[in-house]
């Protein structure tokens, strides 16, 4: 674990990066991403056929064999985002921009809009594929997996990690876990 919040859980050219906005001291506590009870990020992971199984957050690290990998853009840990200041988060995309150049992933995946606006200065920005690209990663916009996004119960946030697995061409683990064990 890194004194300043969690480990990253990255590699070179990876096929999807899951960017938070900053780590909160639950799951600092536990030395692993998404550790808050209530998080939906592991099942919505699942439900969207990124993963086979919905993983648990100690079992983060088995998602670089699957191209995966998750960083935040802050890495100052907070109890919720709002606590960071806009030149904080400002600082932590141009940080973020230079890990994201060395590590080359083919997609770069925000989880929630109001921490990649501010970040990176695009005030406009929506959930969804956005038009600028941090050198040759493309950029998508995921919802927050926060349990507080009531914006997004569990299908619609599965839907939308759905429509990022397939613009990323990435296979449905999901659809091939289940047809492995039927008869």
């Amino acid at each position: 674990m890194r004194a300043d919040g969690l480990a990253d859980v990255v590699a070179e050219a990876l096929d999807v990066v899951f960017i938070g906005i900053n780590p909160p001291p639950v799951s600092v506590a536990a030395g692993h991403s998404f550790a808050t009870p209530g998080n939906r990020f592991w099942p919505a992971l699942h439900a969207a056929g990124f993963t086979p199984t919905v993983l648990l957050p100690h079992q983060e690290r088995d998602l670089l064999r699957l191209g995966l990998g998750i960083t935040s853009i802050v890495r100052r840990p907070t109890a919720s985002a709002d606590q960071l200041s806009t030149l904080e988060l400002r600082s932590g995309g141009a940080d973020l921009t230079q890990r994201l150049h060395d590590l080359r992933p083919r997609w770069a995946a925000f989880l929630g809009v109001s921490g990649y606006r501010p970040a990176f200065d695009a005030p406009q920005a929506r959930v969804g594929l956005q038009t600028a690209m941090i050198g040759t990663t493309r950029v998508w916009v995921l919802p927050n997996p926060s349990g507080r996004n009531a914006h997004f119960p569990p299908t619609a946030l599965a839907a939308e990690f759905t429509r990022l697995r397939i613009a990323a061409a990435l296979p449905d683990r999901h659809q091939l876990s289940q047809r492995r064990r039927e008869p």
